[in-house]
């Protein structure tokens, strides 16, 4: 491992939080969400009172040293290593917290499973279901903890979501509706050839960037999807690579759109681009029951939009409640009323919850994604892109 002196991570144990375990962090990758990730490790114990644990930022992990040199030097970790495999070597690390592309999803959580880590890996789990299997049949095999990083099922509004329709608020729910849409692969911005447009890394394209959240909110709010009906479409099937300009071939889907059925018999659309003009990173998802509808936009992180018939401004439409009071999920650790938080705040709140059943020995699911919940998104994702290709209803088999 490289080490660098002098680093201090800024948190001091108190009398208050002598008694609270510490965990171990190894990062693999210091880019998006190894940044993301690592900003929630940092922000726990000076937030959450008390922290279910204390992250100790052991060692960050990427193939080029001297960028990783650096990031470790700037968020704070002891160390860093050029090679994942060395770092769930190290004894002092005890969560693995996979970061990386999609195609080191698989191989490098396997391995730290069996070296005894608890493993946290982003999002797509797998590039495949087949792959996600394997992964959770593995995860089975051993004792640590796994949680897949679907963050936003940590976001105040989707957890009240879920325990108005757990509480039976909306009654029977007849449809659910996700758009995921984003616009940096649109010409005007010349995006080259990079990872998340090769299959061979990626796996899918918008399909599993953008399509696996909201698969995997549908599960969490409404149960499993039983049959889906696809379409995919590549509008640009060819971009030049980083550095030097040679055409390479882009072999995954740009956007996506599906019909889908619930088990519980409600309907479903499901949506996803990477080419809608002017969307930055808009998720809207909406819930129809006969009792009411709910409405979320991520972009409007902080509001839940609510129609109940049994309101006698109904037909006035939605509510907008604004999801800052402290009865509300984890605001009691944040700000006073109508003091909002943002997106980088998700990452605590997961975490938080995967250190404590960490540290307590509690079960992940139903709130956080295990890898069984991962692989059940996978398998969604294979089934509509199956069913583009065969112009057909496909059955998802769990």
């Amino acid at each position: 491992m490289g080490h660098l002196s002098d680093i201090n991570s800024g948190f001091k144990s108190t009398e208050s939080t002598k008694n609270i375990p510490e965990i171990g962090i190894g990062m693999l990758g210091y880019s998006f969400m190894g940044k993301a990730h690592t900003n929630a490790f940092r922000t726990i114990p000076f937030i959450l009172s008390p922290p279910p644990a204390i992250p100790k930022l052991v060692a960050i992990c990427g193939r080029d040293k001297m960028k990783v040199a650096d990031a470790a030097d700037k968020f704070g970790y002891q160390g860093y290593y050029t090679d994942w495999r060395k770092m769930i070597e190290d004894e002092k690390i005890q969560l693995f917290d996979n970061g990386g592309p999609n195609n080191l999803h698989a191989e490098s959580s396997i391995e730290a499973l069996k070296a005894g880590k608890h493993v946290l890996c982003e999002k797509p789990m797998a590039r495949t279901a087949e792959e996600g299997w394997r992964m959770l049949d593995v995860a089975r095999k051993y004792q640590a903890k796994h949680m897949v990083a679907f963050n936003y099922r940590f976001v105040p509004a989707i957890r009240f979501l879920r325990s108005l329709i757990e509480n039976g608020t909306f009654g029977k729910l007849y449809h659910f509706r996700a758009s995921y849409l984003q616009d940096w692969l649109i010409p005007r911005y010349e995006t080259p050839r990079i990872w998340r447009l090769e299959k061979e890394k990626a796996g899918s394209g918008a399909m599993g960037d953008l399509g696996s959240h909201i698969i995997d909110l549908a599960h969490f709010l409404l149960g499993n999807v039983q049959s889906v009906n696809g379409m995919t479409q590549t509008f640009i099937d060819e971009r030049p690579l980083p550095g030097n300009g040679e055409l390479a071939k882009v072999d995954v889907d740009d956007a996506f759109i599906s019909a889908v059925e619930f088990e519980n018999g409600a309907m479903g659309i499901l949506e996803g681009s990477r080419y809608a003009t002017g969307r930055k990173n808009y998720q809207v998802i909406e819930i129809n029951g006969e009792k009411g509808s709910a409405r979320f936009n991520l972009e409007r992180l902080n509001e839940l939009q609510v129609c109940l018939h049994e309101d006698s401004s109904a037909q006035e439409g939605f509510k907008t409640i604004l999801m800052t009071e402290a009865e509300h999920p984890w605001m009691d650790q944040w700000w006073p009323p109508g003091h909002i938080i943002g997106w980088e705040h998700t990452f605590v709140h997961e975490i938080s919850h995967f250190l404590n059943c960490i540290a307590y020995n509690k079960e992940v699911g139903p709130y956080g994604a295990t890898f069984e919940d991962g692989y059940r998104a996978c398998v969604v994702s294979d089934a509509i892109l199956q069913s583009a290709r065969q112009g057909k209803v496909v059955d998802c088999e769990y």
